[in-house]
C-alpha cells in the first residue's frame, strides 16, 4: 500500500479511465520532480456493457466504472472529482482539411494566438448529422507561399495556411460515455481518442520523428495511428479485435466462450509454424459429455487465419496513408491482443515491415508495479499522461473557469430579464384604468 500523504502533498492527482470492450481500467497518478509518472492507484474490472468500443448497456458500464474507480481510490487514498476518459470505436473517422487565416498586421510576428484562431476555425466545419470533432491536429503550415513549415511562431507574414488532420466521432457515443461517468458522481475533464493515448504511453519522440505505425489491438477494435516527423499523419479504426479471434476458436473447436478465451490465452499462437510440440489439449465436455481434444497446431491455424485478415486491413490503411515507404520505426503492436504468442513475427512476415511489442514503461518512474508493464495498460497510462499534460498546461482549469463565467453571465442575463419583466408587469397592474371604458 502506498503512503499517499507522505509521498505527495503539493501535486495534483490525475485520474484516467479506459472504457474498453473487455475491461474497464481506472488509473491515478502524478508526475514526480524528474518528470516521470508515479502511479498511485489502479482498478481493473471486466467490461460487459461495451461492444466494439461503444457503450451498449449503460447500467452495466456504470457498475464497471464504479468498481474500477473505487479500487483506484482505495489504492491512491484520495477521492476523485474529475476523470480523463478515452473514446474509441468504429464510429471514429478522420479527414484532411486546409485552413487559411489572413492577418491584419504584417509587422507583428505570428503568435500562438494566430495558430489557436486557425485551429478553432476548424471546429466550425460542417459535418454529417450526428458527428462531432474530437481532435484537430495541424500537419504543416504555409506562410505567404513558403511551404512545409512545422512551427510558424515568430515568422512574419500576412497569410497563414495549414493542413489539418481532423478526427470525428458520433455525438451519441461521447454522450453515452459522459452519461456513464456522471452517473458515478464524477465529471469528465476531457475525451481523448484512445489510439492517440496509447501512442503517448509506448512510443518515444525519436520513433515518432522517424515514422512509425502504432497498432493497438483491443478486444473489440484494432486502432491504427501513423506518425511521421513527430506529427500524427493518419488514424483509423478496424472493427475487429481479440474478440473475433475468440469467436473463431469457439466455432472452430465447438467450445463455449470461456473455454475459447482460455485456449487463446494459455495455448494460442499467431504463427502455426512456431508450434513444434503439437500437444493435444483436452477440453472438458458439457454436463457428462466426453472431453474434446484439439491439437495445438490446429488452434494456431485458426488464430493465424483471423490475425492475417486483421493485418490485411492494417496494410491497407498504411498504404492509404501514403507513408508506407516512410516508416523507419516499423510497426509497434500494443493492447491486450498483442499478448498473443509470436504476433510480432507474424506481423513482420505478413506486412514486410519490422514489428515489435510496445509496453507502456517509457514514462513510468522506477519501482513501478510489475503488472503495469503489460500492453493491456497502454491506453490507460497514455490517458493519464494526456490528462497530466492538460492540467500542467492549464487547459482543464481554463475550460472550467470559462464554463463558470458563461454560466454566471447567463444567470445575470436571466436575472436582468426577469427583473425587467416583473417591473413591466407591476407597472401594467398599477396603471389607473382608462376613463373611456
Amino acid at each position: 500500500m502506498i503512503d499517499f500523504n507522505s509521498q505527495k502533498q503539493h501535486q495534483e492527482v490525475v485520474v484516467a479511465l479506459d472504457i474498453g470492450t473487455t475491461k474497464v481500467c481506472a488509473i491515478a497518478g502524478y508526475k514526480n520532480e524528474h518528470g516521470k509518472l508515479e502511479v498511485l492507484g489502479l482498478g481493473k474490472v471486466n467490461s460487459e456493457g461495451v461492444m466494439r468500443g461503444v457503450v451498449t448497456n449503460i447500467e452495466k458500464t456504470v457498475r464497471a466504472i464504479s468498481e474500477a474507480l473505487e479500487a483506484a481510490e482505495r489504492a491512491a487514498g484520495v477521492k476523485f472529482k474529475t476523470v480523463h476518459v478515452g473514446i474509441a470505436g468504429q464510429h471514429v473517422k478522420s479527414l484532411q482539411h486546409r485552413g487559411m487565416l489572413t492577418r491584419d498586421n504584417n509587422h507583428t510576428e505570428i503568435s500562438q494566438r494566430d495558430i489557436d484562431k486557425l485551429i478553432s476555425d476548424m471546429y466550425k466545419l460542417v459535418l454529417p448529422p450526428g458527428d462531432k470533432i474530437l481532435h484537430v491536429i495541424p500537419q504543416e503550415y504555409t506562410v505567404d507561399n513558403e511551404q512545409g513549415i512545422i512551427d510558424p511562431i515568430g515568422m512574419s507574414g500576412v497569410r497563414l495556411e495549414a493542413n489539418f488532420h481532423i478526427i470525428t466521432g458520433q455525438i451519441t457515443a461521447s454522450q453515452n460515455i459522459q452519461k456513464c461517468v456522471e452517473r458515478t458522481g464524477l465529471n469528465v475533464a476531457n475525451l481523448v481518442l484512445e489510439p492517440i493515448a496509447s501512442a503517448a504511453a509506448v512510443l518515444s519522440e525519436e520513433e515518432k520523428e522517424a515514422g512509425i505505425a502504432l497498432v493497438d489491438m483491443g478486444g473489440g477494435t484494432t486502432d491504427i495511428t501513423i506518425f511521421h516527423d513527430g506529427i500524427i499523419r493518419h488514424t483509423a479504426v478496424i472493427p475487429f479485435g481479440g474478440g473475433v479471434i475468440t469467436k473463431d476458436i469457439k466455432e472452430g473447436c465447438m467450445v463455449i466462450d470461456q473455454q475459447a478465451e482460455k485456449l487463446k490465452i494459455k495455448f494460442g499462437s499467431a504463427l502455426a509454424e512456431e508450434v513444434y510440440d503439437n500437444r493435444t489439449i483436452s477440453i472438458r465436455g458439457l454436463k457428462g459429455r466426453d472431453a474434446k481434444e484439439i491439437s495445438e497446431k490446429n488452434l494456431a491455424r485458426i488464430i493465424q487465419a483471423r490475425v492475417e485478415e486483421i493485418l490485411d486491413y492494417v496494410v491497407w490503411e498504411i498504404r492509404r496513408s501514403g507513408f508506407e515507404k516512410k516508416l523507419i520505426g516499423g510497426i509497434v503492436l500494443t493492447g491486450g491482443g498483442s499478448l498473443l504468442n509470436h504476433l510480432d513475427k507474424l506481423t513482420a512476415y505478413h506486412t514486410g515491415i519490422a514489428a515489435r511489442i510496445g509496453i507502456p514503461i517509457e514514462h513510468l518512474a522506477h519501482g513501478y508495479a510489475e503488472q503495469l508493464s503489460s500492453p493491456v495498460f497502454s491506453t490507460a497510462i497514455g490517458l493519464l499522461l494526456k490528462g497530466i499534460g492538460d492540467v500542467e498546461e492549464g487547459k482543464i482549469r481554463l475550460e472550467e473557469s470559462a464554463k463558470e463565467q458563461h454560466e454566471t453571465a447567463l444567470e445575470k442575463v436571466e436575472g436582468k430579464w426577469l427583473e425587467k419583466f416583473f417591473k413591466k408587469t407591476k407597472e401594467w397592474f398599477e396603471t389607473e384604468p382608462d376613463s373611456g371604458f
